[in-house]
């Protein structure tokens, strides 16, 4: 049955491959803690904070440039003040939904008590603080509502499952980050299509029931280096922040080559994206709520990056694996998000082939109206890495043409070793 299989894909020629650099837009901050410290100077954020307050940071799940740096910074400014911060896993129900879990991923981060120079107190319990407009229960963290004072510090961007006003940033961080898994399903039960309304509905009885002292807002362009960062007051965290989303969308990476047949990524993982993969880049997108007018017709995964610790969600929005990929799936695990968030698709298991070979070739094979000898095809590490690809010979012109993108090297073909692997 199996030599069938393979029979069925057959023997593929694969395309000659060149690398080449797509430009952004690279303005970045080279030194945050002096950027911090400025904006800490600030009277309506310095005089939030009274000698002897312990005082709560948030962490995030998702991998942002200079986090460690960024709270270390504010680690040493609290104490000066004769504060007491510590820091909290913020994160919904990532990390297996456990706190061991959630502490694991900051460290894998850099994000240690050693590091950063406070304690890190990991906890899943929650307390209500309050009901929305029709009644549901607000939870944050049990920790973080015992403290005198909580910090928000989150990175803005857009969404992957729906569009708003607020999407990933301060608002969502202190609904569903602050939440843990509790508040994570409260807010996910009704679906993504309203999260829209429930993510500021949550944290508007959040502001009004918690002290929160200001946020953090971080942007970063498309080499995912610290572009921005602006401490806000707390009161003013509803108004900024769709300020700072507008600014974001205009940073996002992206492919600047369209109509594209098969894209290949070395890795998916949650360190990477919320969804395995940035739907940005791949047009895969888990709800029907966000939508782009490119489709790639398939996409092949060929591993799960080493930090999301077999962390699967995004296979489901592949169209073929290898068996290495699946071999490394924490399965359960990663059904613990799917499970919180509503949203199944993710963690649905694709077609399984025992090598890249093969993973590739199947899909250039499922291709269809195209000419699968001239296929329009793209090779990245992961969707973090939008600046250096790999694009098939057949876009070479195109790629020549583009003022935004430059041209790496000669064409060559790919090397598979003995077992039909590219590495």
């Amino acid at each position: 049955m199996a030599e069938s299989l393979y029979e069925a894909i057959g023997t593929i020629k694969l395309p000659r491959f060149l690398k080449v650099r797509q430009k952004f837009e690279d303005n970045r901050i080279e030194d945050p803690i002096t950027v911090i410290e400025e904006q800490f100077s600030d009277p309506t954020i310095r005089n939030t904070i009274k000698p002897g307050m312990r005082i709560a940071l948030t962490a995030s799940s998702r991998p942002i440039h200079n986090l460690d740096i960024i709270i270390k910074t504010i680690v040493r400014l609290l104490k000066e003040l004769e504060a007491s911060p510590f820091v909290i896993p913020a994160m919904g129900s990532h990390g297996g939904g456990t706190a061991e879990g959630q502490k694991a991923i900051l460290t894998a981060y850099g994000i240690t008590e050693e590091k950063v120079g406070c304690p890190i107190v990991a906890s899943m319990e929650t307390v209500c603080v309050g009901y929305s407009p029709e009644g549901h229960p607000v939870h944050v963290d049990a920790q973080a509502n015992a403290a005198d004072g909580i910090i928000v510090i989150g990175k803005i961007r857009p969404h992957s499952g729906f569009t708003g006003t607020y999407e990933s940033g301060l608002m969502k961080m202190m609904t569903i980050g602050l939440g843990k898994q509790h508040g994570a399903a409260v807010c996910h039960n009704a679906g993504a299509k309203y999260l829209a309304t429930y993510i500021p509905m949550f944290a508007h009885v959040i502001l009004d029931n918690c002290n929160i002292l200001f946020g953090i807002g971080i942007l970063e362009n498309a080499y995912h280096k610290t572009y921005m960062i602006k401490c806000i007051p707390a009161k003013e965290i509803p108004e900024e922040e769709p300020k700072l989303l507008q600014k974001a969308y205009t940073l996002m990476p992206r492919l600047m080559l369209k109509d594209i047949a098969v894209l290949v990524l070395d890795e998916i993982g949650k360190n990477i994206s919320g969804d395995g993969m940035d739907p940005y880049v791949t047009t895969r997108f888990g709800t029907p709520y966000v939508t782009t007018d490119e489709h790639i017709q398939k996409v092949a995964v060929l591993d799960i990056s080493k930090d999301s610790n077999g962390g699967m969600l995004g296979a489901g929005w592949a169209d073929v694996v290898t068996k290495r990929f699946f071999d490394k799936c924490a399965l359960e695990e990663s059904y613990v998000n799917a499970i919180t968030a509503t949203i199944f698709d993710g963690v649905k298991i694709p077609m399984i082939l025992k090598n890249d070979y093969y993973a590739i070739a199947a899909c250039v094979r499922g291709s269809v109206e195209v000419d699968r000898e001239q296929i329009r095809m793209i090779r990245m590490h992961n969707t973090l890495e939008v600046y250096e690809i790999e694009i098939s010979e057949s876009l070479l012109d195109e790629a020549r043409g583009h003022p935004d993108m430059e041209i790496l090297s000669e064409p060559y073909e790919l090397e598979f070793n003995a077992d039909g692997n590219l590495w």
